[in-house]
């Protein structure tokens, strides 16, 4: 049987084929259009799941969509029945879409579909899921757990924002939730919006930013914005946002109780803005290790699964690991909407057809590798065509230069395989760099991806080598676990050194890979599977081999406000429009300074802040 999965028309949306309960393919439409986050009907996406397959539109059984429209909707009513007349002017704006589009999303989608093929009637195989339901089945179903529990924390579905499932074998239900407007992840969203960053897409900024500060702040949020019982349950205090029924997430009194006005993009973070940041993380971590300490008492299950915008929070994934209550701990990689695609597609072949379910060790996620690839022959007719200069190199003559020219501090584009599915770079579509170069963290976020100089890299480190270098000794393939460095590795800080202010802490490395090493030490993990990623393997073990340092910077391949390249013309092009020095795309090497400089583009205005 195969199932499409869909999720589409409010941020990230995606596509996903699964055959028989087996993931095959899954994309986000925003690679293929380069548009940030397309929220379109994901065509490209569809698209290029069945060609992946070699299927026609006939073959798919059932297409599945990650949520329920007409619960959303009730939602929406409710909200602003019980708030008005407040919120008039926001409802004024939203209903003419829903009752243009959204209300009636079985026809648009079976619209969307009837350009696959005219003569299907779509409507008999279209299928519907619970956002929540959705987000745990992508959790449970691909974990390598018989039974575990599954914890879903996010902005908002149709109602819930945050719920608890219950999985076993081919089963999953949702045992209990909390319902909006009280949400973890629209506190943060809040916060988010108050230190000038952009909702839906600048959270992990405040993550980034936090370790800057002091989480001053944090008894103010759990005074008056966020009433957190032990089992992790909460309540919001409304009257300090703004969200059900406005334009912004605060308003006034929020604005007064944190000591004035949101910051504005193009205003220079201060330290307060570091502490606001520092304070609503630690809320968070307390929030979610408050929730998964008493699920464990609850169920005295074993297993845990995160999904949820909320679970790509690695640094309080990181507490809960670090809290040991749970033995083992699954994250789905792509934890935000997009994966609610994939998880609708597993829901409706395990819960809905009773598909069997295989527990794959590790997991079925064949290390999120699961977009597009291209064959070597195709990757240099594109680059041929995009004008290009390049040699073409033996598997090990790749990799010993690759390395050799990493060894010397060049910033190397890293394209090769299938591309990743999810927000997070690993291996395939990333950017990499040697961490021992005390340079190179501002080098890359400078003159490479055109962003704020505070934002930390991660390093990929293989897999058996990790317990040397970071205070952790399990997977973590998708990059959604925070751990400190080693303390041999680290480098103390003087009393001087450790007075400086927020982002003068960045000039000071803090140890011997301080292109990875955060202001506290932290620093978040991908580890690197020769079952799942050889290539990227290899290269790792040739670096220990030369210098005795497994570990690399591991980026994503793009610029600030650009979806990660898909294609080797995307890659081509973000190449020539920075400072990369090298780039690797399959076999073909190509070298900045070989290359036809009238191809060079200025890749540093052209995308919107992210």
């Amino acid at each position: 049987m195969h199932i499409l999965g869909l999720s589409a028309y409010y941020h990230d949306s995606a596509a996903a084929l699964v055959q028989d309960g087996r993931i095959v393919a899954a994309a986000q439409e925003e690679r293929f259009t380069r548009k940030k986050h397309d929220a379109r009907f994901p065509a490209n996406a569809v698209e290029f799941c069945l060609s992946s397959a070699g299927l026609a539109p006939g073959d798919i059984d059932r297409v599945a969509f990650y949520d329920k429209p007409f619960l959303k909707f009730e939602r929406l009513l409710e909200t602003y029945a019980c708030l008005a007349p407040q919120g008039f002017k926001s409802f004024r704006m939203a209903i003419p879409l829903w009752l243009r589009e959204k209300l009636f999303l079985r026809d648009l989608l079976v619209k969307e579909l009837k350009a696959l093929d005219p003569d299907i009637d779509w409507s008999r195989r279209l299928l519907f899921s619970e956002h929540h339901l959705s987000h745990a089945a992508s959790a449970f179903f691909p974990s390598p757990f018989e039974d575990a529990v599954v914890l879903t924390m996010d902005g908002v579905g149709e109602w819930a924002t945050t719920s608890v499932a219950l999985g076993h074998g081919n089963r999953l239900e949702v045992r209990k939730e909390i319902h909006f407007p009280h949400s973890l992840g629209l506190l943060y969203s809040a916060f988010t919006y108050y230190t000038g960053f952009k909702v839906n897409s600048g959270e992990y900024k405040v993550m980034g930013l936090a370790p800057y500060g002091v989480p001053r702040y944090a008894g103010v949020i759990l005074e008056r914005l966020l009433d957190l019982k032990a089992d992790g349950s909460f309540r919001m205090d409304m009257a300090y946002f703004d969200y059900c029924t406005g334009l912004t997430m605060t308003n006034d009194r929020f604005h007064a109780l944190f000591g004035g006005p949101p910051r504005r993009p193009d205003e220079p973070l201060t330290q307060r803005h570091m502490d606001l940041a520092a304070s609503v993380q630690a809320v968070t971590e307390e929030a979610v290790l408050r929730l998964t300490r008493a699920l464990r008492d609850e169920y005295g299950m074993a297993n845990l699964c995160l999904a949820g915008g909320v679970a790509l929070n690695c640094v309080a994934n990181g507490r809960v690991l670090r809290d040991g209550r749970f033995e083992n701990i699954w994250i789905q990689p792509a934890a935000g909407d997009a994966g609610g695609a994939l998880g609708a597609a597993l829901g409706a072949y395990h819960l809905q057809q009773d598909g069997a379910r295989a527990v794959v060790a590790g997991d079925a996620m064949q290390g999120a590798y699961l977009g597009p690839e291209y064959s070597q022959d195709e990757i240099e007719l594109r680059l041929k065509r995009a004008g290009a200069r390049f040699v073409v190199l033996g598997d090990d003559d790749l990799i010993a230069q690759a390395a050799t020219d990493l060894a010397a501090g060049k910033v190397m584009g890293w394209f090769q395989g299938r591309m990743e599915f999810g927000p997070r770079a690993l291996g395939n579509r990333s950017i990499i760099g040697d961490p021992r170069s005390p340079a190179m963290q501002k080098t890359l976020n400078l003159k490479i991806k055109y962003r704020e100089s505070f934002r930390p890299f991660a390093p990929a480190v293989r897999r058996e080598d990790v317990a040397d270098w970071f205070d952790i000794d399990c997977d973590s393939p998708y990059m959604l676990l925070v751990a400190d460095v080693a303390e041999r590795h680290r480098h103390a800080m003087t009393p001087e050194q450790n007075a400086l202010f927020g982002i003068d802490k960045l000039n000071v490395p803090r140890s011997s890979i301080p292109a990875v090493t955060h202001v506290d030490y932290s620093a978040r993990i991908q580890t690197v599977h020769r079952g799942t990623n050889p290539r990227f393997h290899d290269l790792l073990t040739r670096l220990k081999c030369d210098n005795g340092c497994p570990v690399l910077v591991n980026t994503s391949f793009n610029v600030r406000g650009e979806p990660i390249v898909c294609v080797p013309e995307d890659a081509f092009r973000c190449f020539m429009g920075t400072e990369m020095d090298v780039l690797a795309v399959g076999n073909c090497y190509l070298v900045k300074g070989e290359q036809d400089q009238a191809l060079k583009q200025n890749y540093e205005d052209r995308f919107d802040l992210d």
